[in-house]
This record gives C-alpha cells, structure tokens and sequence, in this order.
C-alpha cells in the first residue's frame, strides 16, 4: 500500500507521519506537492484547540496544534483500522519520565492516569505501567553532578542479527581488527581512568556491552577485563559491574571465571527466544539447549544476578513461540528479565527483507497484545516488577520495553541511562558518552565514530574530543 498525504502546513510534516506510521509501519507513506495526487489531506488549519491542553502547554499555541492534530489523525486512522494502539498519540521514548515529574508535584495517580487518558489517548494499564516504574526509579535517580557511570563497548559478535542495527561486526570476518581494537579501547580506558580520577569524581556502575563482549577469545577478554577493572572498579566501592556476555556460544568457563575474579556481579545471557526455529531465523549460531547449559553453567559459578532478555514480535513468531519461551524461561528462574519490542531499524537486514515484500509474518496487534501479556505474566511468576522502561521508533505495535527484576536485582545503569539524569562516559566504537548538566537540565554527547577503523586510526581525536566535552561540566 502507499500512502500519500497532502498537508496545508510542512511544520506538521514529522508529527503527521509518526501517527501514520503507527498503523501502517511497513508501508511506503509519502507527503505530496500541489497538484500531485493524494491519498489524505490534512488541514491544520481546521484543527479546534481544547482550553485543558493551552493550560497544559502554557499556552504555546504551535503545541497544542500539533497534538490536537495527532489526536485528530490518530482517532480518524483508529476507525478506518480499528486497531487500538494502547500509548495513544505518545511517541516519546521515555513515558514514565513525565509520571516521575508529576508524582514530584504531588499529583494523585488518578490525576496522572487521566492526564495520560485526556491529552495522549494513553490507555490505563500503560498508564498505570508508567507510575509503577517511575515510583520505583525515584530512589535511584542521581542527584549529584560528580557521580557517572562508565560504559565499554565491544563492536564485534559471532554473527549479526537480522534485526541488529547497532556497531556489532561478525568476528570471524574482522579477526585482522580485533587486536588494533583492544589496543586503542586499552588507550581510552587508560586516559579515561586518568580524567576521572584528576576530577576525584565517584563511579556508580560499569557497563560493558556491545555488540558481544565475549565474542573475544579468552586470552584478549582476561587481558581488557583487567583493565577495565584496575581503572574503573578496583577500591572503588561501586555499586554494580555489568557484563552483557549476550550470546551463550560466545560465553566458556574461562570467561566466567574471569568475570568472577574481577567482581563482576550481573550479568546478561540474552537468548532472545527458546525457539530454535526462531534462533536460526534471525541470524544466530546456537541452540536454545546451548542457553540452558550456559545459564546453568554460570549459576554453578557463582553468579546469582543474571539477566535474560527476550524479543515479544520477532518474524515469525506468534502466540506458541512465546508460550514456549514463557516457560524455559519460567524453569531457569533468572533475575531478571528485559522485554523487547521488535524494532524495524532501517539498517538492519530485516528491513530489508521487508522492503523486499519478503514472506515474513508480523504478528497483528491483537496477537502482540496477548503476547506481551504472556511477558508480563512471565515476569510475575518469577516474582519480579517492572523497574525500567523505554520505547523506540518503528516499534512493532507501537509498544515498549521493560525491564523486571526481583528485589535488589535491579540494573542501576540501565535507570541512569534512561532517566537521562548522570553522566555517562562511554568508551569504544560507536559509542556516545552523555554529559548531564543537572542544573540547567541539559544533555550534552559525543558519540566517538562507529567505523572499527576509524576508531582505531582516530582514537586520540576521540579522546581528546570527549575530555574536551567533559572539561565543560568538571
């Protein structure tokens, strides 16, 4: 199908297409010139303002029109569908954020709910999943301009997945990069450590993700966890060090106890689903037996705060395959538990396929809905809430992510990530640090380059342009 839309009023354009892009995400949504042909008309003009949302927008009248008009559209394309899409017009990435700023305000959750309801056409249990998580974060939240948190990147996996669109490179094809690669990761940590403790400021949590952090060989992965400790967690009392070792056959008992012997306290094996069929569809080289002897091997280690994450709308995948991952999932009781939305990223090779109008079968938002109930109903049963949240674009079913834990398992660095509110020194490819400037409520990044290559050959420019960022704050 296309979709042609003629608009009296370009400014609307972005807002007119996200609403649009809600019901018909795989379908090719253009915006006309005058006198080409149409499908839909939008007239921003005709638009009546309701006096509740000028209070709300402080009577910035340009707001208010661009929400009545996603309002306008979104109910219009709701009744040409009938799919109910249960956020409503709201398209940020961070929806509990407002709910945290609302309770600090003394607000009641009925307030809140209804604010949700009457301005975003949010429907209450996303409502009432943005209070519970926001009520929760509250007691995390940094409030000191001195505190970070660290993150190490690792840009290479075993493969790359069909819907991946992050700095993940196969290893096998890159093994020629991988050494140069450490080397210049060795040179940020080195200089990083210096800065950080030049400034006398507080590291909370380290974050090493990717990508694959153990798609190394045991050899490099014991020699860069060794820094990485030495620099940034050694007699420094943090509070949490993250290993997202991702891919069971990526992980072996060297690397696990490497883990262990510097302090590493969660961890992350992510099968995404316990489907083989589905494991084989989205690009990965392991079984779902291969998850269950890793997670179980890391269990009798030692690790007691393992998290798991899993994929609800991959291609393919509907009601049976989640009940299947339900319940593996269910037997290996983990810690806790993040739920992804399928995101169609448009570099990812599943945007391709997409594009290509190849055979690929994307549940429809009756079914996605009863399949995040399973998630949520998995998550219950383990004993977990909802700790964290956030939504992307070109989300299958417009819907989000969440991330559970049992008590005193939750991620702290995945709260300061998303609630934007410490600063975030970022080491390696592609990766962006984000530099919190508290009083103001300003946000200020540098994302070093993502080419491997380039990072190698440019790693002081990299250095020196993230220090340069970090001397605005400290």
């Amino acid at each position: 199908m296309e979709i042609k839309i003629k608009l009296n009023d370009e400014k609307y354009r972005y807002d007119v297409y996200q609403m649009f892009n809600i019901f018909f995400t795989f379908q090719d949504i253009s915006f006309v010139k005058e006198g080409e042909d149409f499908c839909v008309s939008i007239n921003a003009d005709n638009m009546e303002l309701k006096k509740s949302q000028e209070v709300l927008y402080k009577g910035n009248i340009e707001e208010c029109k661009k929400e009545e008009i996603k309002r306008n559209i979104f109910i219009a394309l709701s009744k040409l569908t009938g799919e109910k899409y249960p956020w409503g017009t709201m398209i940020g990435i961070r929806p509990s954020k407002r709910a945290l700023k609302f309770i600090n305000e003394g607000l009641s959750e009925e307030e809140i709910i209804k604010h949700y309801k009457d301005e975003f056409l949010v429907q209450r249990e996303k409502a009432e999943l943005c209070i519970e998580v926001a009520k929760y974060e509250e007691k995390f939240v940094n409030k000191d301009s001195n505190t970070i948190s660290i993150y190490v990147g690792m840009p290479f996996c075993p493969t790359r997945c069909l819907y991946c669109s992050f700095a993940s490179n196969p290893i096998a094809g890159c093994k020629k990069q991988v050494d140069p690669y450490l080397e210049a990761l060795s040179k940020e940590v080195a200089a990083i450590k210096e800065y950080v403790d030049s400034k006398s400021l507080t590291i909370e949590t380290v974050y090493f993700g990717g990508g694959t952090p153990t798609s190394v060989d045991n050899e490099q992965f014991e020699d860069l966890m060794k820094k990485v400790y030495d620099s940034f967690v050694y007699n420094r009392n943090i509070k949490e060090f993250t290993v997202e070792c991702g891919r069971p056959d990526s992980i072996t008992v060297e690397k696990l106890e490497t883990m262990k012997r510097y302090s590493v306290d969660r961890i992350s094996i992510n099968p995404q689903s316990m489907n083989d069929a589905s494991l084989k569809e989205i690009g990965r080289n392991h079984s779902v037996q291969d998850v269950v002897e890793k997670f179980n091997l890391a269990r009798s280690l030692g690790f007691d705060n393992i998290n798991m994450d899993i994929i609800v709308g991959l291609p393919n995948e509907g009601l049976k395959e989640i009940h299947n991952t339900y319940e593996s999932i269910l037997n290996l009781n983990p810690d806790s538990l993040t739920v992804h939305g399928m995101s169609i990223k448009r570099s990812s090779r599943l945007h391709e396929n997409l594009v290509l109008k190849q055979s690929i079968h994307i549940p429809k938002q009756d079914e996605l809905n009863k399949m995040y109930d399973k998630t949520k109903a998995l998550a219950k049963d383990l004993g977990m809430h909802p700790y964290y949240m956030y939504r992307q674009k070109n989300m299958v079913g417009n819907m989000e992510n969440v991330g559970y834990s049992k008590e005193e398992k939750e991620c702290i660095y995945n709260i300061q990530m998303i609630e934007d509110n410490q600063t975030i020194i970022a080491l390696g490819a592609d990766a962006v640090s984000k530099v919190v400037f508290l009083e103001e409520s300003r946000i200020e990044r540098f994302g070093n380059v993502k080419d491997v290559k380039e990072y190698i050959n440019r790693i002081d420019e990299m250095i020196e342009g993230k220090i340069a960022l970090l001397n605005t704050l400290y």
